[in-house]
């Protein structure tokens, strides 16, 4: 294979996936860059992700203001242990699965649908609603996700009444999740909330449409009149163009590049919108088209701190001890899954660099390797800290010794007759090997362990 290729099966694995898994190894030097997208796109087989601790009954239970405070407290408790478990769930999934793209896909959807709810069933909900249509039709996949509990609670959609519309859900359907601003007025917002009057859903988490809180007098929305209710406002905003646009230029910025080449945009959202909104036909254009694999492609993308975590735990074999502290390193690094900022989501590229989450991210390989104490402790944001405040001080000393026991043996049999920089790093020209391999001492574990401590191990 030359060298064009192994660059090639890098940046697609790292575009479509989470990085090379160590029994891929071989792969970027065996396997053709077609026949790698087509492992990567395959999704026959699907599996909730879902944690072990048993529901309590109800969730009203915890809202509810007459509730004895220990009651609250419990719910409180078990709330914040099957969010922590279905967390690390997802990771876990995001790192091992062999459906890199489902989950790849997955993430991206993740950030898009944004949304941070207490109740850890209706997260669960969302989130393998979310992994299930990853790859498959988006107006199924904007349906699901508009009528699933988690999204209506978070974005008020419970207090939309007739005679009392509450536009926020309908605003954001608009502005975040399918046209974009610009392609819709205030008149629109109004009028679309109207029709989505009486969505709400049960303390089990079952969509309702409750016909006796919904608006039936007649709406005029994106120039068409009726007496619309929500389902028919999502099929009018399928219907526009815009729609198409906005999802297609939001896939090329995080899938290919933050720098959009307008014209291909235009032709990929052309052809989206032709195929009614076929993801998995979207996303093996892009991966499939020569100009995906340009050099201005590749390496051009900082990595989000789940992608950067990920992408050393697919190729380092790893034992590890307390994978709850993981969250931690979430927390530290400013991406905590289940947890986005707001309802716009996560920010991306240089947004993920500080003073202070790139020397967490340098010294990352160190720490788990045994090799340095962590030296950092998590911001104080209540909103993210999942009850862990109390125990931040002893979960930071626990990080004092190693808690990762690394197969180095396996490593440096993998890369006995290969150079490491062709693996672990998209583009090494600007870095100076021969001062890496001298700090190393020619040893291999040293030498992957600094690759991954530099700048360059950053980007994909």
């Amino acid at each position: 294979m030359t060298a064009d290729s192994l660059v090639k099966n890098k940046h697609l694995l790292w575009r479509a996936g989470f990085g090379i898994g160590i029994h891929q190894i071989d792969d970027l030097k065996n396997k053709s860059t077609k026949t790698l997208m087509a492992e990567l796109l395959n999704d026959d087989s699907f599996s909730e992700i879902t944690y072990d601790t048993p529901d309590l009954d109800s969730a009203a239970d915890y809202m509810n203001s007459t509730a004895p405070a220990e009651k609250k407290k419990e719910m409180q408790r078990l709330n914040r242990e099957q969010n922590n478990e279905l967390n690390l769930n997802f990771l876990n999934t995001i790192v091992n699965s062999k459906e890199q793209m489902r989950e790849k896909m997955a993430f991206f959807w993740h950030g898009h649908f944004a949304s941070r709810v207490v109740n850890p069933r209706f997260n669960k909900q969302l989130l393998n609603t979310i992994r299930k249509n990853a790859l498959g039709n988006f107006k199924d996949l904007l349906f699901e996700v508009s009528q699933s509990p988690a999204m209506l609670n978070f974005l008020n959609n419970q207090q939309n009444k007739k005679d009392h519309p509450n536009e926020n859900f309908a605003r954001e359907v608009m502005e975040l999740f399918t046209m974009g601003r610009g392609n819709y007025t205030e008149k629109d917002v109004k009028e679309g909330a109207r029709a989505f009057t009486g969505w709400s859903y049960d303390k089990e988490g079952n969509f309702r449409e409750r016909k006796n809180l919904h608006d039936e007098d007649t709406k005029t929305f994106l120039g068409r009149t009726g007496n619309f209710d929500g389902s028919d406002v999502l099929n009018i905003i399928l219907d526009q163009k815009a729609t198409a646009d906005f999802i297609t230029t939001k896939i090329y910025k995080f899938f290919v590049n933050e720098k959009v080449d307008q014209d291909i945009v235009s032709k990929l959202s052309t052809n989206f919108y032709n195929s009614g909104y076929d993801i998995k036909k979207l996303m093996t254009e892009i991966f499939s088209s020569s100009w995906f694999y340009d050099q201005k492609n590749i390496g051009n993308r900082i990595k989000s701190p789940i992608e950067l975590m990920a992408g050393m735990m697919r190729i380092l074999p790893m034992h590890i001890q307390n994978p709850e502290n993981l969250i931690l390193y979430q927390k530290l690094l400013g991406q905590m899954l289940l947890y986005p900022p707001n309802v716009a989501g996560w920010p991306n590229g240089k947004a993920w660099i500080d003073s202070s989450t790139l020397m967490v991210r340098l010294q990352i390989p160190q720490i788990w390797s045994g090799l340095r104490p962590l030296e950092y402790s998590p911001r104080q944001d209540d909103d993210i800290d999942m009850g862990m405040k109390s125990r931040e001080t002893a979960v930071n000393k626990s990080f004092k010794n190693p808690n990762i026991t690394v197969d180095w043996e396996r490593i440096e049999k993998l890369f006995a007759n290969k150079n490491c920089e062709d693996y672990l790093l998209q583009n090494s020209k600007s870095l100076d090997m021969n001062s890496v391999k001298n700090f190393s001492d020619r040893s291999i574990k040293m030498n992957v362990i600094n690759l991954m401590s530099t700048p360059e191990y950053q980007l994909s």
